[in-house]
């Protein structure tokens, strides 16, 4: 009954949250048997089941599955930490009072991109998790990947870029100082350099 109740926008920030929790605990740097198991059960939850309790919210059996996959989701990442997408969300959050979801649905196929040309087999086996074929090569599965997170977020609603949650190409150098000192990016299995996120942020404006 209180996921009956819940705006449909709020359905979807806070499911692609969840999908971004375990999409960042399985690539983290901090990850292990546990969090790996937790993350691959909670994404394929979450990925047959968002779609149907944006579109129908008393949808009961959508709602526990989701509840479920958030709850799995939490305890993947409260062990294994996160990554680049949450670094780079807290503080657009902050200067522009967005919802967090919506802020990591943008950035998280970014950062997946980023983070497969140094190392693609953890996109490769979540793609797995959610049905998502293998391509030619693993770069190219990852690829496919990042991909179809991003057509999840917009069919549930969510928007495509960080322009209209008010960022602003001015905001960047900015965001990025606040983003690289987040305790999140110590996790990210990449490292980048200010020019990296910068380059991020200006490819999800």
């Amino acid at each position: 009954r209180v996921l009956a109740t819940l705006p449909p926008q709020v359905v979807a920030q806070s499911g692609m949250d969840a999908i971004t929790h375990c999409i960042e605990a399985y690539a983290s740097v901090a990850h292990n048997r546990l969090t790996d198991n937790a993350a691959r059960s909670a994404i394929g939850t979450a990925w047959r089941s968002l779609e149907r309790l944006v579109q129908d919210p008393g949808d009961s059996e959508a709602g526990l599955d989701m509840a479920y996959a958030a709850l799995e989701a939490g305890m993947a990442f409260t062990n294994a930490i996160l990554g680049a997408t949450h670094a780079m969300s807290h503080p657009v959050g902050g200067l522009c009072d967005a919802p967090h979801g919506a802020i990591n649905a943008v950035l998280l196929p970014h950062v997946i991109r980023y983070n497969a040309d140094a190392d693609p087999q953890p996109y490769v086996e979540l793609a797995e998790a959610v049905g998502v074929t293998a391509a030619s090569s693993a770069h190219a599965t990852a690829e496919r990947f990042a991909t179809r997170v991003a057509g999840l977020a917009a069919r549930v609603g969510l928007p495509g870029s960080l322009t209209p949650l008010g960022v602003r190409r001015e905001h960047i150098r900015l965001l990025t100082t606040h983003a690289l000192a987040d305790a999140c990016m110590t996790t990210n299995p990449r490292t980048p350099t200010p020019a990296d996120v910068e380059r991020m942020y200006g490819d999800a404006l």
